[in-house]
């Protein structure tokens, strides 16, 4: 009898094993196209786990290289545009910390003007990611724009944290980016530097869900 019942158990061991296995990449990138689900799946835009170090400010920037083209795909929440977590999962900045807030994002006169990358480096940056998101609207309504913005110690021009934004609803076209995202991102640094919020803590959320970053935080 020993021998059908250790078959049993190979039998029962192997079913639990596959009821453990990991959900494939193919079949969580399902997040990358769709919003926040009732059933708390994550979103489209929604940072996991901590966030990645760029290489911080540079003296020189190149061009960097960019998503295969059509491999990356927007999200969306109350109609505002996500960008895909796989693609633009956000990067900080290793020259912003929490310990160093006066002398770098808080200070006074300002701080990303002397790090932002030159726009010969960044239109065709631009141009490459556009065509990584398959966005085929007009470039000049469209934001090339950091996830976790230079004002909230994101990095410059790591491809993690850049992506082309597209206008927000409502936009009228030809008038040029004019997102909601940049006034969000306004009142998460003013509540950085006025201690309401860690860096860390405005970074994931803006990360995350940039649409829902105040109301995570608790500052709407």
């Amino acid at each position: 009898m020993r021998r059908p019942v250790l078959a049993l158990t190979t039998v029962l061991l192997a079913a639990a094993l596959a009821g453990c296995s990991h959900v494939s990449g193919d079949a969580a990138g399902g997040r990358a196209s769709a919003g926040a689900s009732a059933g708390g799946s994550q979103a489209a835009g929604d940072a996991a786990g901590p966030l990645a170090e760029g290489p911080g400010p540079q003296s020189h920037y190149t061009v960097a290289s960019q998503p295969a083209a059509d491999s990356c795909h927007y999200g969306d929440q109350d109609g505002q545009p996500l960008p895909d977590a796989r693609c633009t999962p956000g990067a900080v900045s290793p020259a912003v910390t929490q310990a160093d807030l006066g002398d770098t994002i808080c200070r006074k006169g300002g701080y990303t003007g002397g790090i932002r990358p030159p726009a010969s480096v960044t239109d065709a940056e631009k141009r490459r990611n556009a065509a990584s998101y398959d966005f085929t609207g007009s470039l000049h309504d469209a934001e090339y724009d950091h996830l976790i913005s230079l004002e909230l110690g994101g990095d410059p021009n790591d491809p993690r944290n850049l992506w082309v934004e597209p206008p927000s609803p409502g936009h009228k076209p030809g008038a040029g980016p004019n997102n909601p995202k940049d006034a969000i991102e306004a009142e998460l640094h003013t509540a950085v530097c006025g201690g309401k919020v860690t860096l860390a803590q405005a970074q994931q959320a803006i990360a995350s869900d940039w649409v829902t970053a105040e109301s995570r935080l608790g500052l709407k």
